[in-house]
């Protein structure tokens, strides 16, 4: 039997961890529209080292009376009422997502989600404020928490940006490609998984001495 220390829910003291990437019309999560959004669930093998999952990504139309700011769609190239994107409301786009998360949550064992971004505080202000919009009242992440890989990368490579970050991993990174979530969202998994694993390989995982068991619960966080 795999160890519980060895699991997503003995490692993250039952957190489900996903990687999460949007990109918007602006900054004001509550004002601006959410055009793209990719996640990548994660797993563990029967040793413990961590891996990309299933990825759900998904063109979103903006919703009613959304601020679109000129500045933000020069930037990443999206045209949101272009045809071609397929774009889906925010509604259906997090319905699926919900539903991918909540099924890993099951098979894991986790008791609740959490978002792993770079920079998260930008990425969790937009689910949320769009989980809000759309009337979804079972979101699985949690309302606040959230795994930084900006702060983690600081740490564990000296790096902040993800690009520069991702070169320090030795992950390889198109700047061309940058600024989609679908793409962003693949090297932050990448980049998360790599700083994860190389803590467990340099002997920081599974911790030893007193008070190292890896209870699940919320208790310290909410």
């Amino acid at each position: 039997m795999t160890d519980a220390v060895h699991t997503l829910k003995g490692r993250f003291r039952g957190f489900y961890p996903v990687v999460i990437d949007v990109e918007t019309a602006g900054f004001n999560a509550k004002t601006d529209a959410l055009l793209e959004i990719a996640a990548y669930t994660l797993k563990m093998d029967e040793q413990g080292w961590l891996l990309p999952d299933q990825i759900f990504h998904y063109h979103v139309e903006p919703f009613e009376g959304a601020n679109l700011e000129r500045a933000a769609l020069e930037f990443t190239g999206i045209d949101p009422f272009n045809p071609l994107r397929g774009a889906v409301s925010e509604k259906e786009a997090l319905t699926e997502i919900f539903k991918g998360i909540r099924k890993g949550m099951k098979e894991s064992d986790c008791s609740r989600a959490i978002i792993v971004a770079h920079n998260a505080t930008f990425d969790h202000g937009f689910v949320m404020a769009a989980a809000d919009r759309a009337g979804l009242k079972r979101n699985p992440f949690h309302p606040f928490a959230t795994f930084d890989t900006a702060a983690l990368s600081g740490l564990a490579l000296g790096q902040t940006v993800l690009a520069k970050a991702c070169q320090s991993a030795r992950i390889p990174f198109d700047n061309k490609e940058a600024h989609s979530a679908l793409y962003d969202t693949e090297r932050t998994t990448d980049l998360f998984c790599h700083i994860v694993n190389r803590w467990k390989s340099m002997g920081g995982w599974p911790p030893v001495g007193p008070g190292s068991d890896s209870a699940s619960g919320d208790e310290e966080l909410e």
